[in-house]
């Protein structure tokens, strides 16, 4: 992989050119999951080693090896499992999901070792579930086809809140990018909501288009969003969801999934009859993949940035894309009189501090969310001593595009 040093940053910039690196091969694989049944999510809570997918007839698997191998897990449940999410760590996580008229919220703090059913007290299908920060205060999503439901917890599943934002159909994605107070729901009909206040109210935003949305991600902040949806439906705002604009994504097939690493540029849509989409510039331009299958895929997942990644789908589908290192996360890009690197901290979430690999020695500030610098560190030891909380990391290099890293414990 080639670096840079961001001390010693030098390029030649072509007046009125844009230069950008050429497209990789795509990279997908299929990996063994040992199981014929749908997989509905993939989530690799704190690296590409160790991740869950979930999906039909209570399926769970787990693979500590980069999905090398996969093992089943005893869920407890037959009902179908949509959604599962681990905030802070591989052992304590949630799997979610149900049919109609059944719900099904399984928790486990051992890794799989054991889930116990934490559900709401509804007979309503969830189809997703975020928790932004840590274990205890997370959101699950869902409904019964005539009405949404949003279903809060303060202590980690123990007890729920329930409330139903006035929509009058199912919502299937949530995501609070940032902390527990401000999230974006999507749904069917083009419905998407937001709150500000911690789930106490939601707001309906103008998305202006009819089609069923099925994913939602922020991928650095509160204001930058992207979501997908049926008939190759992707939405994009830069302004906090208060305006949405179409992306031309190139296909008619039905979007399932969509995920950015780290941060707004580089991202992935996954959906029916094997489509795997890939941008490089925030959606100006999406990319068909060959993805080496021929199943309908329902979820797309980086841990930590867009070099590895994972994706699963039906008849027990699961895929791992690999760039080798050779990628777009530290390739220079030209905008104008503009240059843009792509940076990566690891572990992230971190507890005791992060690295940026090829980049120890370079220095870094660090900001909380209102923005306010925190501290400079040495990329051998970003966040060192920070309470926990979730940061915006920028090399002095006020070009280079700011990472979101989250400090636990």
């Amino acid at each position: 992989m080639k670096s840079f040093a961001f001390s010693h940053l030098a390029f030649r910039i072509l007046c009125g050119a844009l230069l950008m690196p050429a497209l990789a091969s795509a990279g997908w694989v299929r990996q063994t999951s040992g199981t014929d049944r749908g997989l509905i999510s993939v989530h690799f809570p704190v690296d590409a080693s160790t991740g869950y997918a979930v999906g039909d007839s209570g399926t769970i698997l787990k693979t500590t090896d980069g999905g090398v191998n996969w093992g089943r897990q005893s869920s407890g449940t037959i009902e179908e499992l949509w959604s599962v999410y681990f905030p802070q760590d591989a052992q304590t996580g949630y799997a979610a999901g149900g049919y109609w008229g059944q719900t099904v919220v399984l928790k486990t703090t051992s890794g799989g070792t054991i889930w116990v059913d934490v559900s709401p007290d509804t007979n309503q299908l969830i189809r997703s579930i975020h928790f932004p920060m840590d274990a205890l205060t997370g959101y699950a999503v869902g409904g019964d086809g005539n009405c949404n439901l949003v279903a809060k917890t303060t202590d980690g599943g123990t007890s729920w809140l329930m409330s139903s934002p006035g929509a009058t159909s199912d919502f299937f994605s949530v995501h609070f990018p940032v902390d527990p107070q401000t999230g974006y729901a999507v749904g069917s009909y083009g419905f998407i909501y937001k709150t500000n206040n911690g789930g106490a109210t939601w707001d309906s935003l103008t998305s202006g288009t009819p089609n069923y949305l099925w994913s939602v991600h922020f991928p650095a902040g509160v204001l930058t969003g992207f979501v997908a949806g049926d008939a190759g439906t992707i939405l994009y705002t830069s302004d906090g969801g208060g305006t949405w604009f179409s992306q031309t994504s190139g296909t008619t097939n039905h979007l399932r999934s969509i995920h950015f690493p780290h941060n707004t540029l580089t991202g992935y849509a996954v959906g029916d009859y094997n489509t795997v989409l890939k941008t490089m510039n925030g959606g100006a331009n999406w990319v068909s993949q060959t993805s080496g299958t021929v199943n309908h895929l329902r979820s797309v997942h980086f841990p930590v940035d867009a070099s590895a990644g994972y994706a699963v789908g039906d008849s027990g589908t699961i895929l791992k894309k690999t760039d080798g290192g050779i990628g777009m996360e530290e390739t220079p890009e030209v905008r104008g009189q503009r240059v843009e690197v792509r940076i990566a901290a690891t572990p992230n979430p971190f507890t005791s501090f992060a690295t940026v690999p090829s980049h120890e020695w370079d220095h870094f500030s660090l900001y909380d969310i209102s923005g306010r610098k925190v501290g400079t560190y040495r990329g051998d030891r970003v966040g060192e001593g920070l309470a926990p909380g979730v940061y915006f990391l920028r090399p002095k290099d006020g070009r280079i595009s700011p990472v979101r890293v989250v400090k636990v414990r």
